[in-house]
Formats: structure tokens, sequence, C-alpha cells
């Protein structure tokens, strides 16, 4: 009789792709041999390219504005729970289990697992190790199991302030002679920050290729599907709360039985939502219909080479209100704000070094455009808005559409009630621009 298929979710804060496997010069062996041996998508994409958000998208399989938390949980927002996916485990059979951050309800108890072996949480005081999911779940897959589980492990590591490499075990990155991080200018503030960036990753790396190894050394290797994936980009400017590749794309590695193995390589649009799908339908669980994401099994089976034309990310609250919407193509990005102002929202990129840095050059006064259409063949960095361009006009007609036609099927807030406001209790900044941090700075 063929064993029953464990789940793990394995997800890192703020990396985007910025690991070894997508070429970037940062090691990560663990991640590099989990993609050779398994699969690796190259154009995954988060919901949302802030956290909760995001988390909400892929704990539930639904677009975020979809899920009820259109901003960060602990400022006050929340999921629906009745859509997370331990719910429906849970009434399948699964134990459930919890390791490290979730950050989609205020409190982590709220959201339904059997068992929270390592949280993070201001007023959580159940005994467990906080400070250490990685080396929690490697002894809960030591256990002896009478249930299938589904172990959600979220890491830390690479959100900022960016922990300090270990002397003992880690050899500090030498910023000298590193470079800086994409469309940050080559500085001394970006490239240290790189340099901590990369030791963290090594941490988060080493605590992946744990429980890896204690899959295989539990002999759970042929019977679990492991999904292992970050949020949405770096946390630093100009990627996250952006809706352009650098906030949005995501690194998404996989290992399985049957088709997910291989290093297979796939080029096609994913979306972080379609994983609730995939790991319900490899665990014959029926697929609720409040799920939106899409069962990427055929598509990694060979039954089919399609998946999605486009895919749609949004952003509502980070720690102030920006709402945007975008629709990318294989080629094509178009993104449409809502809020009208031409001057970015600086509260809505987390305080560091780089940020203090970018605020003494202006950064305040850099304009905002209410759409922007980029082509990512010959503007993959996203730097040349074609929205006025008459030669375009045709494509900017067909992508406005296709974000008309979602946000009406989705019923998107922005659209139904032309502002989105906070629900009582939330803590948002003003709107002005600057966080209290901010107006510290001397420009």
């Amino acid at each position: 009789m063929t064993k029953a298929l464990n789940i793990i979710f394995m997800h890192s804060h703020n990396t985007g792709t910025f690991i070894q496997p997508y070429g970037h010069p940062v090691p990560t062996p663990h991640m590099q041999q989990l993609a050779e041996e398994g699969v690796l998508f190259r154009h995954a994409f988060a919901t949302a390219p802030t956290c909760s958000p995001s988390r909400a998208g892929f704990l539930t399989g639904m677009h975020t504005h979809c899920t009820g938390l259109l901003g960060l949980s602990h400022r006050g927002f929340s999921i629906d729970t009745k859509f997370h996916v331990v719910q429906t485990l849970k009434e399948h059979g699964y134990y459930t289990v919890l390791s490290g951050v979730e950050h989609v309800t205020p409190d982590i108890r709220d959201n339904g697992y059997d068992e929270i072996i390592s949280g993070v949480n201001e007023d959580w005081t159940a005994d467990a190790k906080k400070d250490d999911p990685a080396t929690s779940v490697v002894e809960f897959l030591g256990r002896d199991h009478d249930k299938p589980f589904f172990i959600a492990m979220g890491l830390q590591d690479t959100h900022i302030p960016f922990k300090q490499a270990d002397p003992d075990n880690h050899r500090a990155e030498d910023w000298r002679y590193c470079d800086t991080f994409p469309q940050l200018p080559d500085h001394n503030i970006p490239r240290k920050e790189l340099a901590n960036y990369k030791a963290s990753a090594r941490k988060m790396d080493e605590d992946y290729g744990r429980v890896l190894k204690a899959v295989d050394d539990n002999g759970l290797r042929d019977n679990t599907i492991i999904f292992c994936f970050c949020d949405h980009g770096l946390q630093v400017p100009r990627h996250i709360s952006n809706l352009t590749d650098h906030g949005l794309r995501v690194y998404l590695l996989a290992r399985g039985p049957e088709h997910w193995q291989g290093g297979k390589h796939i080029d096609q649009l994913v979306s972080l939502m379609d994983l609730v799908p995939t790991a319900l339908d490899m665990a014959g669980v029926p697929i609720p219909e409040h799920v939106q994401g899409k069962n990427l099994n055929p598509l990694i089976s060979g039954k089919t080479d399609t998946h999605y034309d486009h895919i749609f990310g949004e952003l509502n609250f980070h720690a102030a209100y920006e709402p945007m919407r975008c629709v990318r193509t294989e080629r094509f990005k178009y993104i449409r704000r809502y809020d009208n102002r031409d001057q970015p929202v600086l509260p809505n990129c987390d305080d560091s070094p780089i940020k203090d840095y970018l605020m003494t050059q202006d950064w305040r006064l850099q304009p905002r455009n209410e759409e922007e259409l980029y082509d990512l063949v010959w503007d993959p960095m996203e730097c040349d808005n074609r929205a006025d361009d008459p030669s375009m006009q045709d494509t900017l007609k067909r992508l406005r559409s296709l974000m008309d036609e979602w946000q009406e099927r989705t019923n998107d807030p922005i659209v139904a009630e032309g502002k989105i406001d906070p629900p009582v209790g939330v803590e948002s900044n003003d709107v002005d621009g600057l966080s209290p941090r901010d107006k510290t700075i001397q420009y």
C-alpha cells in the first residue's frame, strides 16, 4: 500500500531569487542540491510584494484581496482563517505543524495548527524553541508518525536587520569585494548590506539543509513533497512593496515523488498560490472551491506545456496605504496606481541603511506614474515606462482589459469600494511620505 503523502512548506522572508540556483553570487549549496534533485521554477511570483499579504496567498491558494488580509498581521490585519490550508488538511486526516514565522494573523494560535513547535508571536508563551525553527522541525521529523503531516516552516534569516555571521561557522563576506543589489547604486552602503545578506542567506541555506537531511535520514523522502520558496523580493528599496519583478519574483524549488525530481527546469509563469492546489491534488484531497491557484502537476508531469498566459499582483497596505495592481505576461508588465500620488510612499520601504542613504539623495522627489507599461524583453529592469508610447497603445489597452476583468471577477475592493479603509484597530502610518525614523534623517 502506498504511504500517504507528507507535505512541507519551508519558506524565507524577503529573499527574491537572490540565491545560488538562480545564478547569484550567494553560496547556498543545499538549495542548489535541492534544485538539482528536484524542480526549479524560473518565473515564480508572489501574489503581493509584502510579507503578510503574500503569505495569505500561498497559504490559501487565493489572490491576496480575496483572503481578507490586506496588510501586515502585526499591525492588526488578519487572514480569514477558514481559507487557511490547514483547515482542509485537518478535515482529511493530516496532522498540521507550524515552526517559525507565519505572519497571517495577529496571534499564530488562531490559524488552527495541531501543534506549534516553534513560533514567533509577542504574547505566545507555549514551551517551544522560539528562535530555532529548523531544529524543531528536525526533532519532529524524528518522531513516529501515525498520520500524514503538513509542516509550515518559516525562516527569518534574510529579514532586516540581517543576521550577522557566526564567526565560528560563517565567514563574514568582505563588503569591499561585493557587488550591489539590483536597481541600487554602486555605493559602500548597499555593498555592506549585501555582504550581511549573504551571511544571512548561508544561515538560511544551512537550516534548509538540516531539514532536507532529516527527511532522508528518517526514510520520508519517497512520500514527502517539499516546496522551498520565499514570500517576495528583497527587503531593500526598489524591491519590497514594488510590483516590478524585483518585488514579486521569488525562488521556488520543489522535490517529491514521481515527476517532482530529476533536476527539471520550468520556465512558464507560475504563482505561489498554485502550491496549495498542487499539494492537495498530490495528497488526494479535494481542492476547495475557494482556491484560485492552478494545479502544477499537469505541467510537471508533461501532460501540458502551458500554465498561465498572465498573472496578477497587488499591494494595499504595508506600513502605509499604497494601493496598486499589476498584470504580467511573458513579455509585458502593466502597473496601475490608485492613490493618485506622484511621489513615493516611503514608509512602505522598511527602514535600513540603504533607505537612509537614498533619503539623502532626494528619494522623496522621485516621480511616480499612475500607469506603467514595461517591455520585459527590451527593458528587463522595468525602467522605461512605455504607457504614453503611441506604438504601445494596443498592448496597453489589452492589459488594462485583463486587469479590469480580473478585478471584477474577484470582487477587488479597490474597484468595488473606490478606497480601502483599514479595519478598526489596525495601525497604519500617515501617508505623508515619511515614517517617524525618516523624519530624523538630515538631508
